[in-house]
């Protein structure tokens, strides 16, 4: 679990970043989840997406991939979810 201040700090780091994915209508699947853990390996800090043609609540989409991929949710800002996860080889951000 983040503490507030890590989370104010990853959320300070993911001021540059885009979104790397985006759910649409058909909401988060197996292959989804599998491409967005490798991307969370490789860069630690990304950016999800919603799409407006989502059916799905933002907070649900949110956990459910939590619960996919094993990563943290740093915050759920309107249709952008900020996920974190600390990579086993590419260790970049260090967490106060």
């Amino acid at each position: 679990m983040l503490t507030s201040k890590q989370k104010k700090h990853l959320r300070a780091a993911s001021h540059s970043i885009q979104p790397i994915f985006q759910v649409g209508k058909a909401g988060v699947n197996e292959n989804m989840t599998k491409q967005i853990d490798e991307a969370l390996e490789k860069r630690e800090l990304i950016k999800v997406s919603i799409l407006q043609n989502c059916f799905e609540d933002n907070q649900e989409v949110a956990n459910e991939i939590v619960e996919a991929t094993g990563a943290h949710i740093v915050q759920v800002i309107g249709n952008t979810i900020i996920l974190y996860k600390e990579s086993e080889e590419n260790k970049q951000i260090e967490l106060p």
